[in-house]
């Protein structure tokens, strides 16, 4: 199930809600466990036993490293995490990586081992990353065990961050899960929240997905320069207001609840560095990276700093798919994070304008997404050529104007000026949604039911609605 099928929008969630509110606040936990588990299974019953089992592991496992921290000596407990580490690593690799695996070993050594078709559960790499980052902060003591499994399987499966996130962590809302307030204005914001994410997703993303899905579907040298240009960028939006989006309505349905989930996006397209890049694309994934590999590799006081650089680039291209493209994809940033820091060690300083550092950084960056969207690197290779006019076109069956139509356009510009923090400008200068006027607060709910309005004419005569991030 989605956020924007009509069976959550309109059965599913009025219901659950409803439902919720009118039970007593001892029950609404168990309630939300119920209809977490009920809304994963909702598209593959099947995989649930292994969200089931991801959570017993990681669950025993912090109460075993819980009690040897108090009885027997650390090395006890080093042994245990490793355990824990172990088991939530090759639950994600057999799912996973397997077959990509076999499948590498046998284009090296030429054997001919068969692949298992291992299908990939949805948001197994989301709840993996969860439970390695509960036993590591249990074993850093930053945060207590918890010994009500139903109360931990809550945390593991509540569903509005189940499938595709934003990751989050159990030292963040831990507390929540015992005592949270829910008032009128955290639920209203909630909805103001999830509307907005749902326009970015159904209007734009959808939208401009389906050109990208178009361009990117024929051979690479049947389009022409312009062509694949135009696919690179409609893909670059596409993918930011599909995630994006997903996590604001995943925020917005925490609101609805009565939690506060991290923001997980700070409009990465106004980057002027890759480094910059990375503060304000997928926060919950680059901040964990930092925090459980990058600084106990050593970060940026032991080891090789470049090395551990590499090292993560290449665990989160991975982390998003098992493919090449997708290792190529995180060793390309990787590169260029190396580039600047060595430049800023160095103290090389080159005086540009600002706009020849944004060009640089979001150039960079769609190329890499041209790397992520391909379906494999022979693809992304040719695909670049043709966008570099290395690689001369062939073949070519329709003109640009075919794939750049009058919506087409018009949700360009929309999605170029949305990704500015004109938002931001704006509440600088009139103040926040509680601290302005009645017309002013009249203006924006207005806006939000439009919004509201429009998504659901997309989703009513659209017939392509996928998320993006579901496969990872």
């Amino acid at each position: 199930m989605v956020f924007s099928s009509s069976i959550f929008l309109f059965c599913f969630l009025p219901l659950v809600l409803l439902i919720y509110y009118l039970l007593k606040i001892e029950y609404r936990n168990a309630f939300l466990l119920i209809v977490s588990l009920l809304f994963y299974a909702w598209g593959e019953p099947k995989f649930v036993f292994v969200i089931v089992l991801s959570m017993t592991i990681n669950y025993l496992i912090g109460i075993i490293m819980s009690f040897t921290q108090q009885k027997f000596e650390l090395y006890v407990t080093k042994i245990i995490l490793l355990i824990g580490l172990v088991a939530n690593c090759s639950l994600l690799f057999y799912f996973k990586y397997f077959d990509f695996f076999i499948n590498s070993v046998n284009k090296v050594t030429g054997f001919n081992f068969s692949l298992h078709h291992v299908i990939l559960p949805i948001g197994i790499s989301f709840f993996t990353f969860q439970g390695l980052s509960y036993l590591i902060d249990i074993y850093l003591k930053r945060v207590d065990v918890q010994k009500n499994f139903f109360k931990f399987a809550l945390f593991k499966a509540f569903f509005p961050q189940l499938i595709a996130g934003p990751i989050v962590r159990y030292v963040d809302i831990h507390e929540q899960i015992d005592s949270r307030k829910s008032t009128v204005d955290k639920f209203a914001y909630g909805i103001r929240r999830f509307i907005m994410g749902l326009g970015k997703k159904l209007i734009i993303a959808n939208t401009l997905g389906a050109v990208a899905n178009n361009i990117f579907g024929l051979p690479a040298d049947e389009n022409t320069i312009a062509i694949a240009w135009i696919g690179a960028i409609c893909y670059t939006f596409q993918i930011y207001f599909d995630f994006s989006g997903y996590s604001d309505m995943a925020i917005g349905l925490a609101k609805m609840f009565g939690f506060d989930f991290k923001e997980n996006f700070d409009y990465p397209y106004i980057s002027k560095t890759i480094t910059e890049f990375w503060r304000r694309w997928h926060i919950s994934l680059s901040s964990w990276f930092r925090d459980y590999l990058y600084i106990p590799l050593g970060g940026n006081r032991a080891g090789n700093v470049y090395v551990n650089l590499l090292i993560v680039f290449i665990v989160t291209g991975l982390w998003h798919g098992a493919a090449w493209n997708f290792v190529i994809w995180g060793l390309w940033h990787g590169l260029f994070l190396i580039i600047e820091r060595l430049m800023k060690k160095r103290n090389t300083k080159i005086n540009v304008p600002k706009f020849v550092s944004w060009l640089y950084t979001t150039i960079i960056i769609i190329i890499g997404w041209v790397l992520f969207r391909s379906p494999d690197l022979n693809y992304a290779i040719d695909y670049l050529g043709i966008m570099f006019n290395i690689i001369k076109a062939k073949n070519v069956g329709f003109s640009i104007w075919y794939y750049l139509d009058t919506m087409t356009i018009v949700m360009l510009i929309i999605a170029s000026v949305s990704s500015l923090p004109i938002s931001k400008y704006i509440s600088s200068i009139v103040g926040t949604y509680e601290e302005h006027s009645n017309f002013s607060i009249f203006a924006q709910n207005i806006y939000v039911v439009v919004v509201l309005i429009i998504s659901i004419i997309f989703l009513a005569t659209s017939t392509y609605n996928p998320f993006i991030y579901f496969r990872f």
